[in-house]
């Protein structure tokens, strides 16, 4: 319980490395390689926390962190978006934390951190 997270990512390299960091880590991984893909696997699974990318196929990361957060799912607002990127521009993130996004992480991802951080949003969202 509390250990389901959404990777919202096109490049099947990046998808193959979380992948395997995320199954020794425990946790359970849906993979979508597209913003509606992604947004169609948060109506229906019970997701904890999403990780996505910002450059996709069909609609951006900003995009749809501004869907999740306006959707009617009861957890919407509080569930922790961590986008994963390479844009590394100032103006990125902002952009991403005004869409609603809960975290910035640039590419090339330390994926020892990303787990704590991953872990620490985890625990403290199963205790509000």
């Amino acid at each position: 319980m509390g250990r389901t997270i959404l990777y919202i990512e096109d490049n099947p390299d990046n998808m193959m490395l979380i992948k395997r960091v995320m199954d020794c880590s425990g946790f359970i991984l849906h993979q979508a390689f597209s913003g509606q893909e992604g947004l169609k696997i948060i109506t229906s699974e019970p997701i904890d926390l999403v990780l996505l990318d910002i450059n996709l196929p069909d609609i951006d990361g900003y995009e749809v962190t501004r869907r999740i957060r306006q959707s009617h799912l009861p957890y919407a607002s509080r569930i922790p978006i961590l986008i994963l990127t390479a844009n590394v521009q100032h103006s990125d993130m902002e952009k991403a934390l005004q869409a609603g996004a809960t975290e910035f992480i640039t590419k090339p991802v330390d994926v020892f951190a990303l787990c704590e951080k991953i872990e620490s949003y985890l625990s403290s969202s199963s205790h509000s």
